[in-house]
């Protein structure tokens, strides 16, 4: 059955009642692009199991495939057979940022010649110290942005190089993630303002270590990966806790019950983060057999939150979004780095909820949201899937809310908003 066209501006959905609602979510990007760049370069096939299907992930087996990678993305479980490394190719990075970061370490690898770019806004994102590190590691690495060019001879020296990762963990773990396969490994010193999402980089490390590859972490803004092989292995990807915000928020916003099917115990995603973040703004968080299950107080019992967000930064703009609907202040700190993500969320935040009648002030490093009545408007997206999610939270609680670009959310969740809808649909469970 061919769905209808989504419209654009997209009419969001308005609670009118608590929504109950049990959800199987897409996996996480995450692990999955991760997932996908050690199997580029273990030494045997694997399988990446409950594969995610989207754009970003579709855009990393793309550049893979043009490194000599074989992948067969026909089924729910996609096999990988390493890349051969020997051909010269062309890599479009789209709006992806572990697409951009990750691929160059590894394309290193290659002996041939591969040319990068993407999307027009991504032109704009830092990459300059992922190939100046290159450079320092014996990589012909021609540029400091995209587009970008890497010329290799099939191997790579390796060893210690320092950069500034306070633009984004993703250099780290670009880094790390090849490191085992250059010729003396790589050690990564980090100088500079801290590190922001370092959960993000404790997943890279702990994903590796399941490769069989050495790791030192013991100290602070120093990591080593010893040369060697990285072991085949199959691997099963978790439900994305980041894409999982909109929906407890809804819990949160309409004084109703969600849960989320299969929410890890333990789990190296930021995104789980959330248990903590709703508990504290007035929700009841808990996890049962069925997954993780979250009751909102709704938006008049809303309570504001005062947190610094770096190791989460990801979440900023739908807790920003649940903030504005809160019935106390907020102050949230700490993402200074969000200015470089998909856009400068800190400043879209800022504009979008102050067109919406919010009363929000914008730090250098976050925002401050105090209550105010909204009203209805366009919520502008800037091709940039969190900001979506923001604009529907907001759309949940207020009536008349229009989400401009609402397709942006296929970057992690293909068919976002036809899911979304069906959560307002009398006795539906989405994803089952």
């Amino acid at each position: 059955m061919t769905q209808s066209p989504i419209a654009d501006p997209w009419p969001a959905p308005r609670v009118s009642a608590p929504i109950d609602a049990t959800l199987s979510l897409p996996g996480s990007k995450s692990l999955m692009n991760r997932a996908l760049v050690l199997a580029a370069i273990a030494d045997g096939p694997s399988v990446v199991r409950r594969a995610l299907r989207s754009r970003d992930s579709s855009l990393m087996a793309g550049a893979l495939t043009a490194l000599g990678t074989q992948i067969d993305t026909s089924g729910e479980d996609w096999s990988v057979t390493p890349a051969t490394f020997d051909q010269d190719g062309a890599i479009d990075v789209g709006l992806a940022g572990t697409v951009m970061r990750f691929v160059p370490p590894v394309a290193a690898l290659n002996s041939g010649r591969i040319a990068f770019d993407g999307d027009e806004y991504m032109r704009q994102r830092p990459i300059g110290e992922v190939l100046k590190a290159l450079r320092g590691l014996g990589v012909d690495a021609q540029g400091d942005a995209l587009p970008f060019t890497l010329a290799g001879d099939g191997s790579v020296p390796g060893g210690v190089v320092t950069i500034d990762a306070s633009g984004s963990s993703q250099f780290v773990s670009a880094l790390l993630l090849a490191g085992a396969r250059y010729d003396a490994g790589v050690e990564i010193r980090h100088e500079g303002e801290p590190v922001p999402s370092l959960p993000h980089i404790e997943m890279t490390v702990s994903m590796l270590r399941e490769h069989g590859v050495q790791v030192d972490d013991a100290q602070p803004d120093r990591w080593v990966v010893a040369p060697g092989p990285v072991k085949a292995l199959d691997r099963t990807i978790e439900p994305d806790l980041s894409n999982a915000a909109p929906f407890l928020a809804l819990a949160a916003i309409s004084g109703g019950r969600v849960v989320v099917r299969d929410w890890p115990e333990t789990t190296d995603q930021p995104g789980d983060e959330l248990r903590t973040i709703l508990t504290l703004m007035g929700c009841h968080v808990e996890m049962t057999d069925a997954g993780l299950a979250v009751s909102g107080p709704g938006s008049g019992g809303l309570r504001g939150l005062e947190m610094d967000l770096r190791d989460v930064g990801e979440l900023t703009p739908a807790i920003a979004a649940l903030c504005a609907l809160a019935s106390t202040p907020s102050r949230l700190t700490g993402v200074a780095h969000i200015r470089g993500h998909e856009t400068d969320r800190l400043t879209a935040l800022a504009t979008e909820l102050n067109a919406l009648g919010a009363d929000v002030d914008e730090l250098p490093d976050g925002l401050v949201i105090r209550p105010a009545p909204l009203h209805g408007g366009v919520f502008h997206t800037y091709a940039d899937h969190r900001m979506a999610h923001a604009g529907v939270i907001i759309g949940a609680a207020v009536d008349g809310i229009l989400v401009e670009n609402v397709g942006t959310t296929s970057k992690t969740f293909t068919d976002f908003a036809p899911f979304w809808s069906a959560l307002f649909e009398p006795t539906t469970t989405p994803g089952a």
